[in-house]
């Protein structure tokens, strides 16, 4: 199994950019799915999550600002961010807890940068 990040990239403060993450192989469920960030010097935080019925939570420092989506059928969440803030510079990962056969675990991507300057 592999979750494949994509999206990151420079941006200037107020601009939007929408992150995907797609988990691949032998899967035979995905529950929840989210993402995190981690900021240069910081610990890592929960920026967003999704359940596999579609309830999120969000940081606050995210909310109203931030979009959490999923496509079940494409086992892809995405994020959408809006009106972005240079303390959103972070680099960004997804996560599923995802089931196959030999059992579920907790899957990670390999993160993402996202860089938001004037």
């Amino acid at each position: 199994v592999q979750l494949q990040a994509s999206g990151g990239g420079l941006v200037q403060p107020g601009e939007s950019l929408r992150l995907s993450c797609a988990a691949s192989g032998n899967i035979i469920r995905v529950s929840d799915m989210g993402w995190h960030r981690q900021a240069p010097g910081k610990q890592r935080e929960l920026v967003a999550a999704i359940t596999s019925g579609g309830s999120t939570n969000y940081a606050d420092s995210v909310k109203g600002r931030f979009t959490i989506s999923r496509d079940n059928a494409k086992n892809t969440v995405y994020l959408q961010m809006n009106s972005l803030k240079p303390e959103d510079t972070a680099v960004y990962y997804c996560n599923a807890g995802i089931r196959t056969i030999l059992g579920g675990i907790d899957y990670w991507g390999q993160g993402t940068l996202v860089t938001v300057s004037s």
